[in-house]
């Protein structure tokens, strides 16, 4: 069984004036710069190149390291961005979706869905590696969002 782990961050929530609400454009927006710098998002990152580009897509090289991530990015605008990894000895491989979802007026939420080829348990059965592999992308999608939150402050996403 491969790994697959999905959850969801809420962005705005009516009842939590904590919570500075965004627009679902601004998270958009946010999500896109995601894909297109993803220096300002992702930890470990030394470089990163757009390589190809075309009509609702990016092809990327991510350089951490001597380690070298192809990956093809879908835009489905306003909807999702989907992440496309072709696993290599350096990397797992395997699909991250990031899908924006108004479930009541005022709502506002972004949905992570993981589908790798890492096993979901090892040869003996254990789920520990998994485990913390699951915590460490959940930790990462909660830094996503409050670096989208601290851009937006800067008015940079409209």
């Amino acid at each position: 069984m491969k790994l697959r782990f999905e959850h969801l961050v809420e962005i705005n929530d009516p009842g939590n004036p904590q919570l500075d609400p965004l627009t679902p454009d601004q998270l958009w927006q946010g999500l896109v710069l995601r894909a297109e710098s993803p220096e300002l998002f992702v930890l470990g990152l030394d470089r990163a190149e757009v390589v190809g580009r075309g009509d609702g897509w990016i092809d990327r090289v991510l350089h951490f390291g001597a380690a070298t991530i192809h990956d093809h990015v879908v835009f489905e605008p306003r909807r999702q961005v989907r992440y496309e990894t072709a696993a290599t000895a350096d990397h797992a491989g395997g699909t991250l979706t990031m899908a924006i979802e108004t479930p009541a007026p005022g709502a506002l939420l972004l949905r992570f869905v993981y589908h790798t080829t890492m096993p979901a348990v090892d040869a003996s059965g254990d789920d520990r590696y998994a485990e913390i592999v699951k915590s460490a992308y959940h930790e990462a999608d909660i830094d996503t969002v409050r670096n989208i939150r601290e851009i937006a402050a800067t008015g940079r996403l409209g």
